[in-house]
């Protein structure tokens, strides 16, 4: 989170200082282009700094959920909650059949992470009349638990040498694996909370186990988590919508 903090800021200071590279502004005390040139070295600096803060890594000392078991260590993670008023039977079928154009900003979001270019299906590119975790699943992810009506996780690679790439089952994500891999989980958790509610949760895990991929990776996470994070909470929201909604089958 700090990381991504750090080089977002840094990339405004990068963005407003090639404008005083061209204008200089002398409400902001810039009167020269050098001085935005050092505001531009200042943003750049601190852009650098951003994408290069040390990764520490986190365990759970006791497994509670699946995505424990599956994913027990990770250096990069988010969590998001929200409050259902809706049994964990109905919410747990809405997380499974939520699509793409029902979360708030995801094309859009998404859009922008591919470049906006054109891609085959995949969960960068969803299509709108498919439950987007059977896009996942059946485009890189695969199910790594389906307890109905308690918890899914999913999980893929996101990084391993070339010549060492095997198929992906969930015990890949029991074994030692050669260096330079990364491996993501992510979950949904329904727990019951008082008559006819859900505390749902959704956490997302990465765990690089080299020096280098943690560090290729730390870079990636840092520009995309934010919107990774906007992503995650309208999904929660979007799964409230077709929990609570009396039109919903």
């Amino acid at each position: 989170m700090i990381g991504s903090v750090i080089v977002y800021t840094g990339l405004v200071i990068t963005a407003t200082g090639m404008i005083l590279v061209v204008r200089p502004i002398e409400r902001l005390h810039v009167t020269s282009r050098l001085q935005g040139f050092a505001v531009l070295g200042i943003g750049v600096l601190l852009t650098g700094i951003g994408v290069s803060i040390p990764t520490s890594e986190s365990r759970v000392e006791k497994a509670e959920t699946r995505l424990d078991e599956f994913m027990p260590a990770w250096q990069f993670n988010e969590r998001h909650t929200i409050r259902i008023a809706a049994s964990p039977e109905r919410v747990f079928e809405a997380i499974q059949r939520v699509r793409a154009n029902e979360i708030s900003f995801f094309t859009t979001l998404t859009w922008i992470r591919r470049g906006g270019r054109k891609a085959p299906e995949s969960i960068l590119n969803a299509g709108d009349s498919t439950p987007l975790l059977d896009v996942a699943t059946r485009n890189g992810f695969i199910y790594l638990a389906n307890d109905v009506p308690r918890e899914v996780v999913i999980g893929t690679v996101v990084t391993a040498p070339r010549a060492k790439r095997g198929a992906l089952t969930p015990e890949t994500f029991k074994q030692s694996l050669p260096a330079g891999t990364a491996l993501a989980a992510m979950n949904f958790l329904v727990t019951p909370d008082g008559p006819n509610a859900s505390i749902v949760s959704t956490e997302t895990r990465v765990f690089a186990n080299s020096p280098e991929s943690r560090r290729r990776f730390a870079r990636y996470w840092r520009v995309i988590y934010p919107g990774s994070a906007l992503i995650r909470r309208m999904w929660l929201r979007a799964i409230k919508r077709r929990a609570t909604s009396p039109a919903t089958p």
